[in-house]
């Protein structure tokens, strides 16, 4: 089982800095991708942004490409969310996302509320 460590969430203002880490641990023999999706109150969850390990490339939704950024830490099996020039829209509830040459999984989620 794996099992995902979210940190970093809280209360921050428009405009404002927050940086969210997931560290991964358990049973993970190859790492694959790790992301981030978000779910604001009576939306469904979306996509934000994931890194592939292997490739080292990275995703981002249009929504938080030039704001937000992706990063790694290979020998923490740990992935973060630099969350710059936050708005309003981006309050939700992020999850972190681990994907293995098996199955995925789901972090419990942690809260970003960006007040005006």
């Amino acid at each position: 089982q794996v099992h995902l460590v979210e940190s970093g969430g809280g209360l921050v203002q428009s405009g404002g800095s927050l940086r969210l880490s997931c560290a991964a641990s358990g049973s993970i023999f190859s790492l694959n991708v790790m992301g981030w999706y978000r779910q604001a109150p009576g939306r469904e969850r979306e996509f934000v942004a994931t890194f592939s390990w292997s490739g080292g490339s990275t995703t981002y939704a249009n929504s938080v490409k030039g704001r937000f950024t992706i990063s790694r830490d290979t020998a923490k099996n740990t992935v973060y969310l630099q969350m710059n020039s936050v708005k309003p829209e981006d309050t939700a509830v992020y999850y972190c996302y681990v994907r293995t040459v098996g199955p995925g999984y789901w972090g419990q989620g942690i809260q970003v509320t960006v007040s005006s």
